[in-house]
């Protein structure tokens, strides 16, 4: 049998485990661990373990709890309910202000959170009963928050842009701020969307009524401004010290978990509950990326010893003879359709060991192809039939929206979370801007 049809085995077996309802790191591992022994026998016994001391050994993989922890702690301690009672009183008066203000809220809990988990939970339960009581139009704000939530994987610090780096090999500070002008664009898009359709049709975002306006006390609205500044400053505190080269990532990651661990202290939100959660669910989330890593590696190192990349790279340049740009393009269709029935993390890393190499043969720049991957990571997420935030939404939403309304919500997202997509491959530079003029490349 040639090595093409090894690949073609291979990849076909983890595609039909993964059908079946395997947990990911299982799949993937399995199919490796398998592949290397039955290609070279007991010693290919080393490659799993070779991958376990790379990650073991990997420092930067600290900043990974980290995170989770610092938008755990946030979320727990329920200071995002603070961010949205912020919202609700300054953008009440705008056309779909409530709804214009979830997204607000998103971006606010994606630079403290970094999972778009967090977002949809927090969407779902704050925002989406009280903009549904207050008259909006269900299906705009059950697409509101599906759109919003995915926010949490681009807008730093995404933990998907950090799992990127790992696999990719690039510098995890150049994707964050590679991630940050995306990330406000695509919101400033929903924003104008919004806008723009309640505006046109008053009914689906009316504002708050007057005399709810004039009860709130000018005081009352300055207050609450402090509650939409802590997650800047939290965000800050970690970000500006890293950046600036006084501290590394890792660093950073500490102070960040720090700070938020001190902001719910201070809130007196802290209580032995939701540490104790907050741990737990953290220690949950590491382990779980933890092996989905290893098996990833695994994977990559058989699929590059069998030369896979090198096969796949010449079927497309020198038997089809398409141009590097249709190849990226179908690389993201590619992308599209695996979200249908997989989720961010094994999306990646199952591809990870094929486009990652020949998107640097290519001529490609990775920062840039880090932001176009979690975009259309986003759009995978919210397509049909089995996006993965449509099933979370379902799970989270009341009984009066159907699996129907969900479906129908995200279709206007989706063509904006397109456009955005277009808009950064036409013009890479909205992405490597900040990062250039921050690393001076």
């Amino acid at each position: 049998m040639s090595y093409e049809m090894i690949a073609i085995l291979m990849f076909a077996s983890m595609m039909l485990m993964l059908m079946t309802g395997q947990r990911v790191f299982g799949a993937i591992g399995a199919v490796a661990a398998v592949a290397a022994l039955a290609l070279w026998g007991t010693g290919g016994s080393v490659i799993p373990f070779s991958a376990s001391m790379k990650l073991m050994k990997w420092y930067p993989l600290l900043t990974l709890p980290m995170f989770i922890f610092m938008g755990y702690v946030l979320s727990e301690s329920r200071i995002a309910d603070d961010l949205y009672k912020m919202f609700h009183v300054w953008m009440g008066p705008v056309p779909g202000g409530l709804a214009i203000g979830t997204i607000g809220l998103m971006v606010l809990i994606s630079a403290m959170n970094g999972l778009s988990v967090a977002g949809m939970a927090i969407g779902a339960t704050i925002a989406l009963p009280e903009l549904l009581r207050r008259g909006y139009d269900k299906r705009m704000v059950t697409g509101v928050i599906q759109a919003g939530s995915s926010l949490g994987i681009l807008v730093p610090p995404s933990v998907v842009l950090v799992l990127y780096a790992m696999i990719a090999r690039q510098p995890v500070g150049q994707l964050w701020l590679a991630g940050i002008l995306p990330g406000l664009l695509m919101a400033g898009l929903f924003i104008l969307y919004i806008y723009l359709h309640c505006r046109i049709s008053p009914g689906l975002g009316p504002v708050l009524p007057p005399e709810e306006r004039a009860g709130i006390a000018f005081a009352e609205k300055v207050r609450l401004l402090g509650a939409g500044v802590l997650p800047l400053v939290i965000f800050a505190t970690m970000m500006v010290p890293f950046v600036n080269g006084w501290t590394s990532l890792v660093e950073s990651s500490a102070i960040g978990a720090l700070a938020a661990l001190v902001a719910a202290v201070l809130k007196g939100r802290m209580s032995r509950t939701v540490f104790e959660t907050s741990v737990r669910q953290t220690l949950a989330v590491s382990c779980m990326f933890m092996w989905i890593i290893v098996a990833a590696m695994a994977f990559g190192a058989v699929f590059d010893g069998l030369g896979a990349v090198k096969a796949i790279e010449s079927l497309f340049t020198e038997k089809l003879g398409l141009d590097p740009w249709m190849i990226l393009i179908l690389m993201q269709l590619s992308f599209i359709l695996m979200g249908t029935f997989l989720d961010d993390t094994a999306m990646l890393v199952i591809v990870a060991p094929l486009y990652i190499p020949l998107v640097k043969a290519l001529g490609f720049d990775l920062i840039w192809y880090g932001v176009l991957y979690t975009i259309t990571t986003q759009i995978a997420y919210m397509t049909p039939p089995f996006g993965y935030n449509l099933f979370l939404m379902k799970a989270m939403a009341p009984k009066e929206i159907g699996l129907k309304d969900i479906y129908a919500s995200i279709v206007p997202f989706v063509l904006v979370m397109i456009a955005a997509l277009a808009i950064v491959m036409a013009f890479p530079q909205i992405a490597l801007w900040l990062p250039h003029q921050v690393y001076g490349l």
